[in-house]
Order: C-alpha cells, then sequence, then structure tokens
C-alpha cells in the first residue's frame, strides 16, 4: 500500500467540507476522486500531499514512498528555457555525466594500475548511469514535451514568459520525468488539446507506479482509472471499475438509497398517522399503543435523503422559429495570421438538426473560425451564407455577453424580463450558483464563473443556431450531463469546439477535424471517428465523405408484470375501503357507548336496577366491540 487516507476531516468555519474520508492506495494503482464542484476533491488533495492540515485523520504514505503533485494553481515561475528547467530535474544524471567526462579526459593521461583503478571507476559509473536512464535522458525530455503540445521552437522559450496554461504544462513534464511513486494530478487535462490528451493517457497507462487523479474529464477516467472514489456531502464511497462502471453503479445505488429515504419517509407519516389516530380514540388501551408506537418511531434512525442527479434544473431549449434547411454553407473560407496558415480554401455546409463538433489541436484555427462566422473577425478569402430565418447564439470564451457592472440576476432579468424570480434562481442553480452567489457583481466573478453565467444566458435565448466555444470548460460532470441532455432534446442546429471526448461522443453527430489546414468530415460521433481516423490519414485527406456510421439504436425496456400490479392495486383497493368501514363502525359503536354511559349516568335510572343492568351489558358488549374494532383498524392502516 502506497497510500492511506483514514477518517479525514475539514471544515471552513460552519462549512463541513470533508466528513471522515477514508480509502487506500495500492502500489501500481490508477484511481480518481470525482464529485460536484466545491465537494472538497481539491482540498483533500492539498491534505494528501501536506499543504493543508486536516481537523481530523490521518494521512499514511508508504516508507521511502515519493510522489508529485500537480495542482491547478501553476508552480512553475522560472527565468530558465522551457529545456533547462526540465533538465534541472535530471541533476544527477547531468552530474553522472559530467564525472564520466572527466575520467574520460583522466583516462588519457593514466598507466598501470591507476589507469587500472580509473577504468573500474569509469565501468562502476557508467553501469549507475546506464541503469538511472543516463542515455535516454534527453530523448525522454523531448519526447515528453512534444507529447504534451510543445514544438522544437519553443524549447527556449523563457518559462516566466509562457501563458498559465503552458507552465501548467511544463510542470506536468517535469513530475512526469521524476517518475515519482505516486503521481497526483488535479484537473491535468484542462490545457491539453486531444492528442495530447490521448499522449497523456498511453503515458499513464503504461505509467508502473501508482495514479491518483481529480478530473471532470469522463472519457480520461475511463481509459486510465480502475477506482473510483467519491466525494459526496463530504462523505467518501469507493467504487472499483472505471467512471462508467462507476456511473452505473452510482444510480443503481442512488436508485436503491432513494427508495430506501421515500419508504421510509412514507413509513414515518403513516405511522404519525396511526399515532394520532390511536390517541383520537382517547381510550387507555388505544393510548397505551399509541405511545408504545412513538417510542419505537423515536429509535428510527432517520435515514438521510441522497443527492439527486440533476434534480435542480433540467434545462429545456426551444427554438423561437424553425430555420430553413440549409443553415449554413461555408465556401472556400480562408485565415491566416502572418506566415501562419490556419486553414486554407475550406468548404463545408451544415443542415438544421445537425450537431456539429470542431476538433483539432491548439492553434488550427478552431475558435478563429467561429468568431468568422460570428463576424468578430474577417477571413482573408472565401465567403460563408447563413439559410433563412437563421437566428445565431453565441457562446464565447471571451464572455463578450456579459455586463460587467451588472450582477448575476440582473443580467439575466434584465435580458429575460418575462422570468420569473424562482425560474431566474433555477436557471442560474442548474449552473452553479447558489443562494447569495446571484448578486455577485460580474466584474468579479472568475474566467470560470463568467463561462457558466454565459451558457446560462445562452439557455435562454431563443436561437435556433448554436454556436458554442468550449462549453464544458469549468463546468462539473453533472453540469454537463444537464448541458448534455439539453442539447441532446434541442431541435435547432449546433455547431461547437470542443475536446471533451465524452460530451462530443454524447452529443455530436457528425465531427469536422481541423488539420493540416483542412476540414475532414466524419459522420459519426467520437467512437467513430477513432475508428476511422487511421485510414483517413492514410489517405492523406483525400476523402471528405467517409462511409455513414452504421448504428443501431437498441432500446431495451424491462418488462412489467401488469397482472402482478393489476392484483396488488386491487388488495389496495379492497383494504382501503374496509378501512373506511371499520372506521365508520367505531364512530357508530362509540356514538352507542357514550349514549350508554350518558343514561348510566342519569340519576333518573338510579331505582331501575333491570334498566341498569341492561345499560350494562351493553357497555361491556361495545367497549369489547371497540376493542376489536381498534385492533382491526391497526391493522388495516398498516
Amino acid at each position: 500500500m502506497i497510500l492511506s487516507c483514514n477518517n479525514i476531516s475539514k471544515t471552513f468555519i460552519d462549512n463541513t467540507v470533508l466528513s471522515k474520508v477514508s480509502f487506500n492506495l495500492e502500489d501500481h494503482e490508477k484511481a480518481a476522486i470525482v464529485g460536484i464542484n466545491g465537494a472538497g476533491k481539491t482540498t483533500l488533495l492539498k491534505i494528501l500531499v501536506g499543504q493543508m492540515n486536516p481537523d481530523d485523520g490521518i494521512v499514511t504514505l508508504g516508507k521511502d514512498k515519493t510522489f508529485g503533485y500537480l495542482s491547478q494553481v501553476n508552480p512553475v515561475n522560472s527565468e530558465n528555457s522551457i529545456l533547462n528547467e526540465l533538465l534541472s530535474t535530471q541533476n544527477n544524471l547531468i552530474q553522472l555525466e559530467e564525472e564520466l567526462s572527466q575520467y574520460e579526459t583522466k583516462m588519457n593521461a593514466l598507466e598501470g594500475k591507476s589507469l587500472e583503478e580509473a577504468i573500474n571507476k569509469y565501468t562502476e559509473l557508467s553501469h549507475l548511469f546506464e541503469s538511472l536512464g543516463g542515455y535516454v535522458y534527453k530523448s525522454e525530455i523531448t519526447g515528453i514535451l512534444k507529447g504534451l503540445g510543445f514544438t522544437e521552437d519553443e524549447f527556449e522559450k523563457k518559462v516566466q514568459t509562457l501563458s498559465g496554461g503552458q507552465k501548467t504544462r511544463v510542470a506536468l513534464a517535469k513530475i512526469l520525468l521524476t517518475k515519482p511513486d505516486l503521481i497526483i494530478l488535479d484537473e491535468p487535462t484542462n490545457h491539453l488539446d486531444l492528442n495530447s490528451i490521448k499522449w497523456l493517457e498511453n503515458y499513464l497507462l503504461n505509467y508502473n507506479k501508482a495514479v491518483l487523479i481529480v478530473s471532470h474529464d469522463r472519457y480520461f477516467l475511463d481509459r486510465i482509472a480502475t477506482k473510483i472514489i467519491e466525494i459526496d456531502l463530504g462523505k467518501s464511497t469507493v467504487f472499483s471499475g472505471n467512471y462508467s462502471d462507476y456511473a452505473y453503479k452510482k444510480e443503481q445505488l442512488r436508485h436503491s438509497e432513494l427508495n430506501a429515504y421515500l419508504n421510509q419517509q412514507r413509513e414515518i407519516k403513516h405511522q404519525e398517522q396511526v399515532i394520532e389516530k390511536l390517541k383520537s380514540f382517547n381510550r387507555e388501551k388505544s393510548i397505551k399503543r399509541a405511545e408504545s408506537r412513538e417510542k419505537m418511531l423515536n429509535k428510527i434512525e432517520v435515514l438521510d435523503k441522497p443527492t439527486e442527479v440533476k434534480s435542480d434544473m433540467k434545462l429545456t431549449l426551444t427554438p423561437h422559429t424553425v430555420s430553413g434547411k440549409d443553415v449554413l454553407d461555408v465556401k472556400d473560407l480562408s485565415k491566416s495570421f502572418g506566415d501562419h496558415v490556419l486553414f486554407k480554401n475550406v468548404s463545408f455546409e451544415i443542415k438544421r438538426g445537425e450537431h456539429v463538433a470542431i476538433i483539432g489541436d491548439n492553434g488550427t484555427g478552431k475558435t478563429t473560425l467561429l468568431k468568422i462566422l460570428n463576424e468578430i473577425i474577417q477571413a482573408d478569402s472565401g465567403e460563408f451564407r447563413l439559410g433563412t430565418n437563421v437566428e445565431i447564439g453565441y457562446y464565447d470564451q471571451d464572455h463578450q455577453v456579459l455586463s460587467g457592472e451588472k450582477q448575476l440576476f440582473e443580467e439575466i432579468s434584465d435580458d429575460y424580463p418575462y422570468l420569473t424570480n424562482t425560474e431566474i434562481r433555477n436557471v442560474l442553480a442548474a449552473f452553479l450558483f447558489t443562494g447569495d452567489d446571484v448578486f455577485k457583481q460580474i466584474n468579479k466573478l472568475s474566467g470560470g464563473e463568467r463561462g457558466r453565467l454565459s451558457l446560462a444566458k445562452l439557455m435562454l435565448s431563443n436561437a435556433n443556431f448554436l454556436i458554442l466555444d468550449e462549453p464544458t470548460n469549468h463546468l462539473d460532470i453533472m453540469s454537463k450531463e444537464i448541458l448534455e441532455d439539453a442539447l441532446n432534446n434541442y431541435e435547432g442546429t449546433v455547431l461547437y469546439v470542443s475536446h471533451d471526448r465524452y460530451f462530443i461522443n454524447r452529443t455530436a453527430g457528425r465531427i469536422l477535424e481541423l488539420t493540416g489546414n483542412k476540414f475532414v468530415n466524419y459522420i459519426g460521433n467520437y467512437d467513430y471517428y477513432l475508428e476511422k481516423h487511421e485510414d483517413v490519414m492514410k489517405a492523406n485527406f483525400g476523402d471528405n465523405s467517409p462511409v455513414q456510421a452504421q448504428t443501431t439504436n437498441t432500446v431495451s425496456e424491462s418488462k412489467t408484470d401488469w397482472q402482478t400490479q393489476k392484483e396488488e392495486k386491487a388488495r389496495l383497493q379492497k383494504q382501503e375501503k374496509e378501512l373506511k368501514k371499520c372506521e365508520a363502525e367505531i364512530e357508530k359503536n362509540e356514538a352507542e357507548l357514550k349514549t350508554v354511559e350518558e343514561m348510566l349516568s342519569d340519576p333518573a335510572l338510579g331505582t331501575d336496577l333491570p334498566k341498569l343492568q341492561e345499560l350494562s351489558k351493553r357497555q361491556a358488549e361495545l367497549k369489547d366491540i371497540l376493542n376489536k374494532l381498534y385492533e382491526d383498524w391497526e391493522l388495516l392502516a398498516n
């Protein structure tokens, strides 16, 4: 075992983020921590690596074990070049290399015993150098940098001049080069393009030591993870398998827990009604029964209501008008910045109802194309035409649709005055803005928060052609699924840029890959793209019309035992009928008993012994009848 996490708890003021979180990580195991934004995943990682102390609990790292930690807050800021920054992780090999070089020079001037001793020492150092990877570390650095998306002409760039995303990639490269016993990564795919993500997946799959990841990239987790650690409402649950295994098991567990919770709530409510009814009979025996039931009810350990996935908001996107069949026609479009050609003479069409994803490496021009279509920048040549009645709704990464001086609530209410306060709060809650968050000023929001607000506004628009640039960035898994469901039910047309392969797989019916300054067309989702990609590349982009993916939608529905349901319904109806009949009998006999007892207390009958005997006999009969009726009612009420 390389890592043990036992009963970790952490509270910030009155907010309990983690409560008795426990899990173990074995050598060579690859695990992922999942949970909604704010669940405490990053807090847990900081506790694991010693950057934050828990309020309670113990973290134990295996003896003599090392770890490397990639945080979301980039730690690399150096005057070194990218290459020299990575070389700094190999100082021991560089020193050995220099020592070997010194021995090579020295041996030329030695002879006899001194030479023999020098040769022996050189051989010893050479074997050590080789065993530590000394003959491959330079090529390994080059391979890792290229794998993470750096080109050779960028190797000499100063680290301090890089963007935040590039610095994060340098930090990740340093961790991979040090080969720790445990790699801990917090959202490692955020700043990687598709090719770099695939490279990292393969690297980690072949890494012969332990890996612990926090990520919202479900496709990545499906490929890497063999264990999922879920943080939900501060508590941890461990699931074996990858993300898809977890999602299935979680849904089954949640369904079971929700049923248990609802059943218990119904039983509690029912028992409360029974107790209230028993007390209303105002008889010693019924009151004792009520008290007994109250004691049993107080001993029940009340279940917490489980988190209901996507329960707060189901987004519905409804185009205000229906566009013509031809939505977008692009002809011979070209764009360059200086000598850097992004794309040249690209042409494609989009029809009404299509959901098209644009993919490609960083810097190939995907976002630029979307800006051209929205007339934010001009193409160098070519043209595009929108179809009849096409109304664009644009989500851009710069969030230019937002008014910085307004509050979130005002931003929505001013643009959509017909929405009620509750409707506005529901929309904002779907994108993780709850409570007083809705009154924050937009210019004080983080980039991720602005992105979520822009997306919320877009979801409310009446557009029939949505153009989205990286819509899932900064969304947690639950919010991504809300958006996926909304897009899949959307009757309009969608064109988007994304690196989220799981999102693409669920929402795209067609993919345009921007590569080699051209668009390559794939009629299918991301799995289909993977299947056909190698053949298309071998053909040097010559085939822009891949074979239509043959998809078979198999709808599997569980059979319902209608006869059993019918019989159960009849039984319940009969029981309800008998219960009402019993209650009527109780009411009738209680009324008669009251009359008999009033007559028995009438002084005028004090000397009428036969009448008193008759009434006393009837009183006893009525009490027996009522006791039996109370028992029958109690059974029928259960």
